[in-house]
């Protein structure tokens, strides 16, 4: 069910109390809550210079916002061996590039690849400063 109806695009109350009474702001539980009130930020930003009132209930919402995709749309970040192929995915490097890169025999990479063999210190210092990350990037 959706809160914000037809006529959405009405100019916006100043006061925090008149937009409180349209969208109480409260805890974003589900998926509808979280569109309503991303489209609810989305006017506030479009409405141009806003009222302190407007500020503050779009502060109150986007620090809502945050908490919901915080739970619920956090990006997981990639460690260890998927880290590693997909920057070589971006860098369109293979396993024997990879073993070139490394400096070891050309079957070397894709064993490191299919976790067949481990990266060593020396493996994780190289590969952090050609690709400018930071060295647990390779760490499970």
């Amino acid at each position: 069910m959706r809160v914000i109806q037809n006529g959405s695009r009405a100019k916006l109350p100043g006061a925090f109390r008149d937009l409180v009474s349209m969208m109480p702001p409260q805890a974003i539980m589900d998926e509808v809550h979280y569109e309503n009130t991303v489209e609810m930020i989305d006017r506030l930003m479009a409405s141009g210079k806003l009222t302190k009132g407007q500020e503050l209930y779009m502060e109150t919402l986007v620090q809502l916002v945050q908490a919901y995709e915080a739970a619920h749309h956090a990006i997981k970040s990639l460690k260890g061996i998927a880290a590693l192929r997909h920057i070589l995915a971006a860098h369109r490097i293979n396993a024997s590039g990879l073993a070139t890169l490394l400096g070891v025999h050309a079957s070397m990479g894709s064993k490191i690849l299919n976790g067949e063999r481990a990266l060593t210190v020396a493996h994780i210092k190289l590969l952090a400063s050609r690709f400018k990350v930071r060295p647990d990037t390779f760490l499970d």
